[in-house]
């Protein structure tokens, strides 16, 4: 309401009651009315308000500045929130991806060791094959 929201905004502004009613060309007492919600400024003193705050006239009259803080809170956690679940779900699959990535090189890496192996197997036996039939030739 307005009286709630002339109040968080001067005090945001770092004014004491006297300095805004100095500027205002009313009295301390002027302001102390408006902060209390006893009475309400004109049309006129309305525009020079929100000139001052740097809001529109509407932000003045409209609910509670602090609840809006609230309400734009509440929608930047639940952001904030969802840009979290994603940021936890990438990375889940970032994982998931790595594993198989890991596991395939770790096949790849063991086949060529295998292969490596059969291979001195092989020629072993090509050479002991090779050694029988040198010697069968010459004989």
């Amino acid at each position: 309401m307005f009286h709630e929201n002339l109040k968080t905004l001067r005090i945001e502004k770092g004014m004491s009651q006297q300095f805004l009613a100095d500027q205002l060309h009313v009295t301390r007492q002027t302001i102390s009315k408006w902060e209390r919600g006893l009475s309400v400024p004109d049309a006129d003193m309305l525009i020079a308000l929100s000139e001052m705050f740097e809001v529109s006239v509407s932000t003045l009259l409209n609910r509670s500045i602090n609840e809006e803080d609230t309400l734009e809170n509440t929608l930047l956690a639940e952001k904030l929130e969802q840009l979290n679940l994603q940021l936890a779900q990438r990375n889940q699959r970032s994982r998931k991806v790595w594993k198989v990535i890991r596991f395939i090189a770790i096949a790849c890496l063991v086949f060529g060791i295998l292969c490596i192996l059969l291979n001195a197997v092989a020629m072993k036996s090509y050479q002991a094959v090779e050694a029988s039939v040198v010697e069968i030739t010459e004989s």
